[in-house]
C-alpha cells in the first residue's frame, strides 16, 4: 500500500510557492520599522515611531471603527438576503430560479467601474431626499457594499443549501410543519456553518472594499481602507506598513483559533 504523505520535492516546491506568495507580506514588516517620513526598509536603526502615530493620530481609530460599523451592517444586510434567497429557490425551486441565481450573481460580472458608477449615481439621488443615507454617509457606504457582497454570499448558501437531504423537509412538511417551522427549525440549523461561513466572508469582503468606496465617499465617511489609499497617494506615509502588519496579525490569530475550534471539535467527534 503506497503513503499519502507528499514526498520531499514536492514538499520544498509547497514551501516555495508559499514564500513567493508570502513574500509580499514578509516585506511589510521591516517596512513598518523604518526610522525615515517615507516608505523604505530600515538602514540600521529601528523605530515604532509609525506605530506610535497610529495611537496618536485619531483618523486611524475612527476610520476602524467606521469600517467595523460598516461590515457588520453590510454583512448582516446580505446574509439575510442571501439566506432568504437560497431558502426560496431551494424549497420551492421555481422554473426560473436559474435565471433569478444569474440576476442575483449579476454583479460578479459587471466591471467594478460599472459597479461603482451606478451606486454613485443611486447614492446622490437618495442624497436629495435625506441627510442619514445616501452619498457620503455610513449607511450608504453600508448599503452599497451590501450590493456587492451579496452574490458572494448567496453562492455559499446555496451550496450549503445543495448539501443537505430534501427527506428532513419533506419528513417536516409530512408531519404538518408550517413553512417558517420548516425554514427556521428544519433548515437553517443544518446550514448555520454555511451561514456563518458567508456572513464572514461578506464582512472581510466590506472591510477591504475601495474600489466602490472612492466613488460614494468624500470627507464623511473615511473607511480604513480609504483611509490607507489616501495615504499612499497623498504623503505615502509609512504608518500605512504599521497598520498592515497589525492586519496581518489580527488575520493570523483569527485563522489560527479557526483551525484551533476545528481541530478540537473534531477530536471531540472522534
Amino acid at each position: 500500500m503506497q503513503s499519502s504523505k507528499p514526498g520531499p520535492v514536492i514538499l520544498i516546491v509547497a514551501t516555495a510557492v508559499a514564500l513567493f506568495l508570502l513574500m509580499p507580506l514578509i516585506a511589510v514588516v521591516p517596512v513598518s520599522f523604518t526610522p525615515a517620513r517615507f516608505l523604505s526598509m530600515p538602514s540600521g536603526n529601528l523605530s515604532l515611531r509609525h506605530y506610535q502615530a497610529l495611537i496618536d493620530n485619531p483618523a486611524w481609530g475612527q476610520s476602524i471603527l467606521l469600517s467595523l460599523r460598516i461590515g457588520i451592517l453590510s454583512s448582516a444586510i446580505a446574509t439575510a438576503l442571501a439566506t432568504l434567497f437560497g431558502l426560496g429557490i431551494w424549497m420551492f425551486q421555481p422554473r426560473f430560479s436559474a435565471l433569478l441565481i444569474g440576476f442575483v450573481l449579476l454583479p460578479l460580472v459587471v466591471p467594478p467601474v460599472v459597479s461603482a458608477m451606478t451606486l454613485y449615481f443611486l447614492m446622490t439621488t437618495l442624497s436629495a431626499f435625506n441627510n442619514w443615507i445616501g452619498y457620503d454617509t455610513w449607511l450608504g457606504v453600508g448599503l452599497a457594499h451590501a450590493v456587492m457582497i451579496t452574490p458572494f454570499a448567496v453562492v455559499l448558501i446555496l451550496v450549503a443549501l445543495y448539501q443537505v437531504d430534501r427527506r428532513i423537509d419533506l419528513a417536516a412538511r409530512g408531519l404538518g410543519a408550517s413553512l417558517a417551522t420548516r425554514a427556521f427549525k428544519v433548515i437553517i440549523p443544518n446550514i448555520k456553518f454555511g451561514i456563518a461561513t458567508a456572513a464572514l466572508l461578506s464582512f472581510v469582503l466590506s472591510w477591504e472594499e475601495i474600489g466602490v468606496t472612492l466613488f460614494i465617499t468624500s470627507v464623511n465617511a473615511i473607511t480604513l481602507p480609504r483611509l490607507m489609499w489616501m495615504g499612499l497617494r497623498d504623503n505615502i506615509d509609512p504608518a500605512i506598513a504599521a497598520i498592515s502588519v497589525l492586519l496581518i496579525l489580527v488575520t493570523a490569530i483569527i485563522l489560527g483559533i479557526r483551525i484551533f475550534i476545528e481541530r478540537r471539535g473534531a477530536a471531540k467527534s472522534q
